[in-house]
């Protein structure tokens, strides 16, 4: 993982752009027009990166780690809306949209993170038709991605907790030993909130599939022995 010191802004060091597909695409000479606008800084586990409320004034992507966007429920509950890999945008809906951030951001563990502030960002944007398309086609999959789990909400149980395991693995899984690896803590609860359903019903279908060898609970998080079995889980009895 990618680890600069907290608060290490310092425009010398080498930027990671591969890390974000966002900036693959462009030329060095594009990519140094950016430099003097970027910022990266380490955030340790538990530190909040923005809280909802906050004003999007700033383009945040991992670098390194992950970060779960949560929102406040009415009973007082953190409930997690999303878990960020590397190369994933936080909060560049509203940051695009010039509007408060919807949720708040935190690092799930030591997480590096790349930011470029709006303003100055869009200034160069306009000029590089490149980078603009690129910024909407990430946007655009942003969008997408929120369409398809609102559209799942009226999918069974098991289809939507598959979906959400297989987002993770996409995410951030890894293969060892011929087994996905889904280095994310979930509770129960926490499982339930994301995908639409009640703590009880997360708790039998992960404890049927622990049985079945479908999914396994480790203290890190899952493992997933075939992929192919959680993908085949079809949307409707």
């Amino acid at each position: 993982m990618i680890r600069i010191m907290s608060g290490d802004n310092r425009s010398d060091r080498p930027i990671p752009w591969a890390v974000i597909p966002l900036f693959q695409a462009l030329k060095p000479a594009e990519r140094e027009s950016l430099r003097p606008l970027v910022r990266i800084k380490a955030y340790e586990e538990g530190e909040v990166i923005f809280r909802e409320g906050d004003p999007g004034a700033v383009f945040h992507f991992v670098l390194g780690g992950r970060v779960k966007v949560q929102k406040a429920a009415p009973d007082g509950r953190d409930v997690i809306l999303e878990i960020m890999g590397a190369g994933d945008p936080v909060g560049a809906l509203a940051a695009y949209e010039e509007r408060d951030f919807p949720a708040t951001a935190i690092a799930l563990e030591a997480t590096s993170l790349f930011s470029l502030p709006r303003q100055e960002f869009f200034a160069v944007i306009a000029s590089n038709p490149l980078l603009a398309r690129g910024l909407l086609a990430g946007l655009t999959r942003r969008m997408i991605e929120l369409t398809r789990r609102l559209a799942d909400r009226t999918a069974r149980v098991e289809y939507r907790i598959a979906r959400l395991m297989l987002t993770l693995a996409d995410r951030v899984g890894r293969m060892e030993g011929g087994r996905l690896i889904v280095p994310v803590v979930l509770h129960r609860q926490e499982i339930a909130d994301m995908v639409g359903t009640t703590q009880e019903t997360a708790i039998r279908v992960m404890s049927r599939w622990s049985k079945d060898g479908v999914v396994e609970t480790t203290d890190d998080g899952f493992v997933i022995p075939r992929r192919a079995t959680l993908e085949a889980i079809p949307p409707v009895d």
